[in-house]
């Protein structure tokens, strides 16, 4: 397992690195993450279970580390945040049944007589 305070710290670090180096890629990825919560709609503590939901979905062990420390600071609760990936456990297993279907088309399609 990840040690995941270090984790977060070290990819502050590196991030640092690559905002250098590449300063409107940070400006670009900030304004995204700034336009979401113009609204508030959602309020910090939905949009951070939203965030771990698609993190997981995605596999970005980086995105794990800041938004559950972010998560936590909002007042998730453990069970919140295992109902939160229950949806992406379902939605991922969904996907892959959908996708499942694109197999048969191609399969029929190359074993169908010319």
């Amino acid at each position: 397992m990840l040690e995941w305070n270090t984790y977060r710290q070290q990819l502050k670090v590196r991030i640092g690195e690559i905002a250098k180096l590449s300063p409107d890629t940070i400006k670009g990825h900030q304004a995204l993450t700034a336009a979401g919560q113009n609204t508030n709609l959602l309020g910090p503590k939905t949009r951070e279970l939203i965030s771990l939901a698609v993190a997981v979905t995605v596999r970005c062990d980086g995105c794990i580390a800041v938004h559950a420390e972010a998560a936590a600071r909002h007042g998730a609760a453990r069970e919140e945040i295992a109902e939160a990936l229950g949806v992406a456990t379902a939605v991922n297993a969904g996907a892959a049944l959908v996708y499942s279907t694109r197999v048969l088309d191609a399969y029929e399609q190359v074993t169908a007589a010319p």
